[in-house]
């Protein structure tokens, strides 16, 4: 399968050879659901604790006496229905992590890129290279581009200039080919990939 190539400012300058068995696969709708649903899980800390009755401080005598005031008996002031009570369902620390092998992900992320290379949602770039440390630069990059919506810049490798330039734009992310992930192939609308990166990518896959 051939991708087109273009440069900075949107010109054609070229086309890639890929593999078919990489980069057109099967969409496995289900695969990539799991593997997403285990990916935000494991980023949950779950370290979320609330105090139940028996947790709360005080209440070890009734309010007031049992009968002959006028209102309804009531045994504690930390019950679940005062305020400053303890919570009913109270909840407590706890693992969310789910456990997914490594030829899941990698089925699962190569069928998401595969998918959006279908719809045209991925852009192969000759390089990335700014003139100068500049937000307007990637800015008007991505207009030349003519994306839409939430776009992340794929990288062969670590690049500061291009974190610096992007970062003030809320719609542009930038990361590099061995840190891609399928949440952020499912989640962003334009993928923009230099051709080092997608090589990368596919030498990962073999």
């Amino acid at each position: 399968m051939k991708l087109n190539i273009v440069n900075m400012a949107g010109k054609k300058a070229g086309t890639v050879e890929v593999s078919d068995s990489i980069f057109a696969r099967e969409y496995n709708e289900a695969l990539i659901h799991q593997v997403v649903v285990a990916q935000l899980a494991n980023k949950r800390q779950g370290t979320m604790s609330a105090l139940t009755r028996t947790e709360v401080r005080g209440g070890g005598c009734k309010p007031y006496r049992q009968k002959g005031t006028g209102r309804a008996r009531q045994g504690s002031i930390v019950a679940p229905h005062y305020v400053g009570g303890g919570v009913v369902f109270a909840k407590k620390p706890r693992d969310f992590s789910q456990k997914i092998n490594k030829t899941m992900k990698t089925a699962a992320f190569y069928s998401a890129l595969s998918e959006k290379i279908r719809q045209n949602e991925v852009v192969v770039l000759d390089k990335f290279a700014l003139a100068e440390v500049k937000t307007k630069l990637v800015a008007s990059a991505v207009k030349a581009l003519s994306l839409n919506g939430k776009v992340m810049f794929v990288l062969d490798e670590y690049n500061k200039d291009a974190l610096v330039a992007s970062k003030n734009i809320p719609t542009v992310d930038v990361c590099e080919a061995r840190t891609l992930n399928v949440y952020d192939v499912v989640a962003t609308k334009n993928i923009v990939i230099t051709v080092d990166a997608l090589k990368k990518l596919e030498e990962a896959a073999q």
